[in-house]
């Protein structure tokens, strides 16, 4: 019998891979190559006391490599604070892992910083560099890609002190240095469906990276299980859709189903007023359909109080920030069928139906800000809840 306990391991992905939109492959490889959950996700713009407070206990977290420890304390002043000339704070997007051994798990995957970094064997070895003096051995250029922790001594100390700014400096990353401020900048929400998370697969982060080459920025991020409520809301319009799609459809094949089963013509036209009174139920039913799928909860079988609780599918929603994002993410994601998607599209290489279609994107600036407050992804209470309950 197995009884190791679970532990919360904790990655920060550092501003530079940010930038360079390394983001998807990043998170790919961690959910590849061990068999941990990905729980949570938040987007963060280090204030300058969080910059000077993480910097400050990395310059002395491990006595016995004081050269480490300067290393990376150097580094964070230089990489997370604000820019100089417009005072804009960096991105940066903390993860949270759990499993069995999740935090050697991840040390494991992500490599240690006395490598010789010429592979693609580990995070750091794909993502990061170290370049040191050939003469005599001085750090001339590092960037580790990520930050992680060996012991749950430093995650707990580091998410210490990150905890402290999750209300000031994480959620919606506003007017961060490498987002383009224009007129035609807007924000769009993506979520990636049930069907990215069932098993460990590249699938999430590979429909990252092909997000990535819209150009757009990710200023939020946030990983979550919708409830019932969440769901019937965020897709309510869908219905009335529903009907006109079933009016569409339904009379023409009413009719040939008729035809065939009494073996005399009948005509689509006489069927409409059946077709009206079948819309309502088929809307509904498909609704159900879609609720039940993203939650993993049937409203019709859901008692009340359980409305509001989280449900058992999890998605990852992300939002996107940039000139014209609404038609860029809907273009590179491809028609709502991936049997009509453009080859390449999103929903072409990972979708399967209508429903199962890898991943939803707003189809317009005031319904990606419906979806946002819907969602709540400025907010997330079960991200601290996560770290309290394993080092509160």
């Amino acid at each position: 019998m197995n009884n190791v306990a679970k532990e919360l391991a904790l990655v920060i992905i550092n501003p530079y891979p940010i930038r360079k939109s390394r983001t998807g492959g990043v998170i790919a490889r961690y959910l590849v190559r061990t068999d941990l959950k990905l729980v949570g996700a938040r987007m963060v713009g280090a204030s300058p006391a969080l910059v000077r407070e993480f910097a400050d206990y990395l310059a002395n977290y491990d006595p016995d490599d004081p050269s480490k420890c300067e290393l990376f304390s150097n580094y964070v002043k230089k990489a997370y604070s604000a820019d100089s000339n417009s005072g804009y704070s960096h991105r940066s997007m903390m993860l949270l892992f759990e499993g069995e051994n999740a935090i050697e798990k991840i040390y494991r995957v992500t490599g240690d910083t006395n490598q010789q970094w010429l592979c693609g064997l580990t995070v750091r070895d794909t993502y990061g560099d170290l370049v040191r003096h050939p003469k005599t051995g001085a750090v001339e250029y590092f960037e580790p890609c990520v930050l992680v922790g060996r012991s749950q001594k430093f995650v707990k100390q580091v998410l210490d002190i990150w905890k402290k700014y999750l209300k000031t400096d994480s959620g919606i990353v506003n007017g961060t240095h490498e987002v383009e401020q224009a007129e035609d900048v807007q924000q769009t929400l993506v979520m990636l469906k049930p069907d990215n998370w069932r098993q460990p697969s590249l699938r999430a982060g590979n429909i990252m990276d092909l997000l990535s080459s819209c150009g757009l920025r990710i200023v939020g991020v946030k990983k979550l299980a919708m409830s019932i409520a969440q769901a019937e809301e965020f897709y309510g319009p869908v219905r009335d859709n529903l009907k006109k799609v079933f009016k569409a459809f339904g009379a023409e094949r009413a009719a040939q189903a008729l035809a065939h089963e009494f073996g005399f013509p009948v005509e689509s036209e006489q069927l409409e007023e059946l077709c009206n009174y079948l819309a309502p139920l088929f809307a509904e039913r498909e609704f159900e359909n879609i609720v039940e799928f993203m939650t993993g909860r049937r409203p019709s079988s859901c008692l009340p109080q359980e409305r509001e609780q989280p449900g058992t599918e999890e998605c990852l929603v992300i939002v996107y920030e940039g000139p014209e994002a609404v038609n860029k993410i809907r273009d590179i994601l491809g028609s709502t069928d991936p049997l009509k998607a453009r080859p390449g599209s999103i929903r072409r290489e990972f979708g399967t139906n209508i429903m199962v279609n890898a991943a939803h994107a707003s189809d317009s600036v005031e319904n990606a800000q419906r979806e946002m407050r819907i969602l709540d992804v400025a907010n997330d209470a079960s991200f601290e809840a996560l770290i309290n309950k394993y080092y509160g």
